[in-house]
């Protein structure tokens, strides 16, 4: 896996399709997910898709596993049958990255007391109009990040009382991980396009097919 991963990084013409590409692909996902102006969360879907279409794209769906059980939620794809969570994070300077999602602060703490890194991350930093970055953070990365600052540190906890948006990976853990030597990155410019786009228009043609 690791020079499975590391192949991107390494592979020039890739990196720079990544960064001419990613922006374009991620506007056009919040466009498609958006309403009044708004970006829904299942704008989230699209971009692990556009994600997962990458890894196809270098490793042929032979090697991508797509169909992953709803019970392994911080499991998003596996690549020759190891697996890979995907994440996104918008905004100036990388914060929080949600580990899971829920409403229940009793199932929250019961995550934290249990958790320990258990898949490579391919995360993406979206920042429009500035600089964000596409990062391989490997297992071992997180491992030996968790094991040095400790549970409560790495994993956020959501506040009592608040409309809780799940467990994260705290912004210092996050730091660390993004920071840390064996780390890849690949340095994006978000910089959106004028792009005529019509939610509808591909429902439309398959209505007007015979």
């Amino acid at each position: 896996m690791i020079n499975c991963l590391r192949s991107i990084f390494d592979d020039a013409n890739l990196v720079k399709k990544i960064q001419k590409k990613l922006p374009y692909l991620f506007q056009l996902a919040e466009m498609e997910n958006s309403r009044a102006g708004k970006t829904g969360m299942e704008v989230g879907s699209t971009r692990e898709k556009i994600i997962i279409a990458l890894l196809i794209y270098k490793f042929g769906f032979e090697n991508v596993e797509v169909n992953i059980p709803i019970m392994e939620p911080e499991i998003d794809v596996r690549l020759f049958g190891e697996p890979i969570s995907i994440k996104t994070i918008s905004g100036v300077s990388p914060n929080g990255v949600k580990l899971i999602w829920t409403v229940d602060s009793l199932k929250a703490k019961e995550f934290q007391e249990k958790y320990y890194p258990k898949s490579d991350i391919l995360l993406i930093h979206i920042n429009w109009g500035g600089i964000g970055g596409f990062y391989w953070v490997p297992l071992a990365t997180q491992k030996r990040v968790f094991d040095k600052i400790g549970k409560s540190e790495y994993i956020k906890l959501p506040k009592p009382g608040t409309n809780p948006r799940g467990v994260e990976i705290s912004k210092t853990a996050l730091l660390n991980l993004i920071e840390d030597y064996e780390t890849k990155k690949i340095e994006i410019k978000w910089i959106k396009e004028e792009i005529e786009f019509n939610p509808f228009k591909r429902w439309i043609d398959f209505w007007r097919e015979e």
